[in-house]
């Protein structure tokens, strides 16, 4: 059972063993602040056509630990499908950035010296076009810590994250699952660190790679979201920082099998997903604006 506390303002809760942790806001919940249907707000709505279009990870390669991995944390297949909107169990609601995926359905976890490597049905396309050119989406367990210790709803953050791999992460892709080229380490971000995931967004939108922890500071859930500007967080990565084994471009036009390793810390997986063409795009936002349209009539 996991412990607690909310002596003083703290909020976090510790699983023993796992090395995860969590913190929840406790607040009363209303049917407008439950998302358990996509009939919520025009966010939920236009995560909900999205998902028509979107592209998440379906099959696991291969899995290894690694070490100091967490425990319990071992069922790879908890990095398929799309990433976590809500959390059930007796600290359940939506996820936000101030609270993140934290069951073990949810995650899957990679110690120093793990891997995962997940395939895609359909092919992940390197486009420019794409927002901020970033291709797909690493969803993890990180989350904003709540610096003023408000944990009733009123939250706001320095851009400190809690349960974020401190450490180093490679990310490798590969289009026929045989030859895999690294993504470049000093343009690869940390796989389970910035940014948190908000439930809410649209998990095929990357958030602009320019924000950094004092972006956030002095922020609460709805400044936070601004910032994402819909987006439902993870972190984003680009198909042309892909090399060789000589150092060279691997010029990919597309792939369909994304490998995670972890060189140290350790990081959770809640899911992959890639970011589809700018028309797409529009059809995700004019599907919401439908909804607003038919809401207002109703």
């Amino acid at each position: 059972m996991p412990s607690f506390s909310f002596a003083r303002g703290e909020g976090f809760f510790l699983f023993p063993g796992t090395g995860l942790s969590f913190q929840r806001r406790i607040a009363p919940q209303t049917k407008d602040q439950m998302p358990k249907s996509c009939l919520v707000s025009l966010a939920i709505a236009s995560a909900c056509v999205s998902n028509v279009f979107a592209n998440f990870a379906d099959t696991v390669v291969n899995y290894a630990t690694g070490t100091g991995f967490s425990a319990g944390y071992i069922d790879p297949n908890s990095a398929l499908g799309e990433p976590s909107r809500v959390t059930a169990g007796p600290f359940g609601g939506p996820v936000d950035p101030f609270s993140p995926p934290y069951l073990a359905e949810q995650l899957v976890s990679l110690g120093a010296g793990g891997s995962l490597t997940l395939g895609f049905s359909a092919p992940i396309l390197n486009s420019p076009a794409h927002p901020f050119a970033l291709d797909f989406i690493i969803f993890g367990s990180s989350g904003f810590i709540i610096t003023n210790g408000d944990f009733s709803g009123g939250g706001v953050t320095d851009g400190s994250l809690f349960a974020a791999n401190t450490g180093s992460t490679k990310v490798s892709v590969s289009a026929d699952g045989l030859n895999y080229f690294e993504l470049t380490p000093s343009l690869a971000p940390v796989v389970d660190s910035y940014f948190p995931t908000d439930g809410s967004g649209n998990f095929s939108l990357p958030v602009n790679p320019a924000l950094n922890r004092g972006s956030f500071a002095d922020k609460d859930l709805a400044a936070i979201r601004e910032l994402y500007s819909g987006s439902a967080g993870g972190t984003g990565f680009d198909i042309s920082w892909a090399r060789d084994s000589s150092g060279q471009p691997a010029d990919l036009a597309s792939v369909r099998y994304v490998r995670i390793d972890v060189l140290s810390g350790t990081a959770e997986i809640d899911g992959v997903s890639a970011v589809p063409e700018p028309s797409v795009v529009s059809m995700i936002l004019a599907g919401g604006g439908l909804f607003l349209f038919f809401r207002r009539r109703a």
